[in-house]
């Protein structure tokens, strides 16, 4: 992340200001800019949110959402994979889905790209999980592996083969193979 500082601007400042592309995050006073998507990063993403729609939606189970700004606890994140189940997804009084997520995510996924901050990126999902959050992957594709946050704050790293967790009463099997094989056309 590239980190821009600005001295005394609020959370609702930073809501007030024209969002940038690629997305800036407000963290602890501080706003951070993501790194521009890349090709591995874009096709994980894409792939996670139709597998998890795929079985999710039909349901009315929950919803994967890409790049979807959260603002809670003083914080405003832009996670590469927001999950809301379903009862949970903000709507409006005509039963649309609401533009602004005033809430943490069920469930956060985060895919590293190469020039992020391992720590910073983790930090961020346990301060999710810390506010409710249920869930947090941190996926990273260089090193095959994926590190899983759970909501007591238990920290695991998968492997290989090894059966990743998903929300529970989400019926989805995945392993961090199958979603490195994703990477491979």
């Amino acid at each position: 992340m590239v980190e821009t500082i600005q001295k005394n601007l609020s959370l609702t400042d930073f809501l007030e200001r024209p969002e940038t592309k690629p997305a800036s995050e407000y963290i602890n006073g501080k706003i951070s800019q993501k790194p521009m998507p890349q090709g591995e990063h874009s096709r994980l993403q894409y792939k996670l949110c139709l597998a998890i729609n795929t079985v999710t939606e039909p349901a009315k189970i929950a919803l994967a959402f890409p790049e979807l700004r959260c603002t809670f606890a003083d914080r405003s994140l832009v996670p590469d994979i927001a999950v809301f189940r379903w009862q949970r997804i903000p709507k409006t009084d005509s039963g649309r889905i609401a533009n602004r997520f005033n809430t943490y995510p069920d469930w956060m996924i985060e895919i590293l790209s190469p020039q992020q901050s391992t720590t910073q990126v983790l930090n961020k999902i346990l301060q999710a999980c810390q506010q409710g959050t249920q869930l947090g992957w941190l996926i990273n594709p260089e090193e095959a592996t994926v590190l899983v946050i759970s909501e007591n704050q238990r920290l695991d790293v998968f492997s290989q083969d090894a059966q990743l967790p998903v929300l529970e009463g989400i019926d989805l099997s995945l392993t961090v193979g199958n979603i490195l094989e994703w990477l491979t056309i």
